[in-house]
């Protein structure tokens, strides 16, 4: 684990994973309805209740893929694939912003979009 790409990795997963699980647990968790009317969600307006749940699994798998492939040795490459997911993710949500005019969540997508791809590309060299 010493070399400094190796806890570059580590660093930038570990926060990725902390922010799809915080963000998928309160989606699956919480009732679609109740996310709307916080006013933070408005692209679930026009999803399915089933729609925010499917989306917030995925983003709960994609952490739990960072994370315990590589930690525990069991399966490893599935790290660099869930970063790969979570890619498409991203580029899925920010498709979504862009057909509904929504410009301020843009550049977060950008950046979970960059840091994903840095875990999957750095991952599968590794």
């Amino acid at each position: 684990m010493g070399n400094p790409v190796n806890i570059a990795l580590w660093i930038v997963q570990a926060l990725l994973a902390l922010v799809y699980l915080a963000a998928g647990v309160l989606k699956v968790v919480r009732p679609r309805e109740q996310l709307v009317a916080a006013g933070r969600f408005d692209w679930m307006k026009d999803t399915s209740d089933a729609g925010v749940k499917a989306v917030g699994a995925v983003e709960v798998l994609g952490a739990l893929g960072l994370i315990l492939p590589e930690l525990t040795g069991i399966a490893p490459i599935l790290t660099p694939i869930a970063a790969a997911g979570l890619v498409v993710v991203q580029i899925g949500a920010i498709r979504v912003h862009l057909t509904r005019r929504e410009r301020q969540p843009l550049p977060a997508n950008g950046i979970l979009l960059l840091l994903a791809a840095f875990v999957a590309v750095g991952r599968f060299l590794g």
